[in-house]
């Protein structure tokens, strides 16, 4: 674990902890619910800093290269930002992502959740694996590791 990721903090919801409900914006305006998932499917839900930065690029990218397996799994993924949906459209577009991101412009549903901000500035990188009954799973809390949030992630998923 590298200096920044000590510097994050710990996440406020832990394993064994009901996710938190919420309703966001996907790319193209449409409202989607955690809840829509309950008792269908496992959700990878992750939380990254911006669309298009080097960081965040690399983990969406494992995320798409990996979807078949998290789909083989149960799974859906999910990723979360402050971004807008015409941001979260062209970087979707851009590096063929298949699965949906969700605008939390005020940071609401990343303060819901605990998700701490590196250094008191940088939006928090953190994965939530939540079950199809909507318990959280597995925790991974890592800035700099954002490659590794899909292993991760997959790995709990295959228990």
């Amino acid at each position: 674990m590298g200096l920044l990721d000590r510097l994050s903090g710990t996440v406020g919801v832990t394993v064994g902890d009901r996710a938190p409900d919420f309703t966001l914006a996907d790319a193209e305006g449409k409202p989607v619910s955690l809840a829509d998932f309950r008792g269908k499917r496992a959700v990878v839900l992750y939380f990254y800093p911006k669309d298009d930065t080097p960081g965040c690029t690399k983990e969406a990218c494992g995320f798409r290269d990996s979807y078949e397996d998290f789909t083989a799994a149960g799974a859906e993924v999910i990723g979360v930002s402050s971004d807008s949906g015409a941001s979260h459209q062209g970087f979707a577009k851009k590096h063929r992502l298949p699965f949906t991101l969700l605008s939390d412009p005020g940071g609401a549903v990343r303060k819901k959740y605990g998700v701490p901000a590196t250094l008191g500035l940088l939006p928090g990188r953190v994965t939530f694996v939540i079950d199809r009954a909507g318990v959280v799973r597995h925790v991974f809390n890592s800035q700099l590791a954002a490659t590794r949030h899909v292993s991760e992630a997959l790995s709990a998923l295959r228990g």
